[in-house]
């Protein structure tokens, strides 16, 4: 419940918004969220991937989400190729994930901001019409965001889980 993690940096959009407001103002709701799961935390429980049999941890969401804003904002919409991958690789599986030994929590939490940041100013930018390229076809801004807000609200989900399974905090 969004009532179970409150924090003044986050709160629930109205539910009259025009499009593009509504859907910024929720990706940013989202954005927090995951922030705030991450938050109380030392580098080795952010690190933890208490279920075993997945290569997910606190800090890793950090870091996929560092790469998925960069790929559908600055790949996708902003239609740039050349920009490289920060903690993953094409030709590998889940590198931004696992393994975490050398990261470094404060470095990759600046990397994800400034990720943020940059969404920020491509969208501002552009009307949700407009269309960058998926996959060499046409994928509007509309969709980038509707994904993201799904991408985050997904691994939000994720980090609830492993937020309890750290520390026993449900809805921190």
């Amino acid at each position: 419940m969004i009532e179970d993690l409150s924090d003044p940096r986050r709160s629930e959009p109205p539910c009259v918004l025009n499009e593009r407001t509504m859907l910024e103002a929720w990706l940013e709701f989202h954005r927090t969220t995951l922030l705030l799961k991450c938050e109380g935390l030392d580098d080795d429980e952010r690190k933890r991937r208490p279920i075993p049999t997945s290569k997910l941890s606190l800090h890793g969401l950090v870091r996929h989400a560092t790469e998925v804003e960069r790929n559908w904002f600055r790949r996708t919409l902003l239609r740039d190729d050349s920009v490289p991958w920060v903690f993953a690789d094409p030709a590998g599986e889940d590198l931004e994930l696992a393994p975490l030994d050398n990261a470094d929590w404060a470095t990759d939490l600046v990397g994800w901001h400034a990720e943020c940041d940059h969404s920020r100013t491509a969208a501002a930018a552009h009307q949700l019409d407009d269309t960058g390229l998926r996959d060499g076809q046409p994928c509007s801004l509309r969709w980038i965001y509707v994904h993201l807000i799904e991408e985050y609200a997904r691994h939000n989900g994720h980090a609830d889980l492993i937020r309890e399974l750290v520390d026993g905090h449900v809805g921190w």
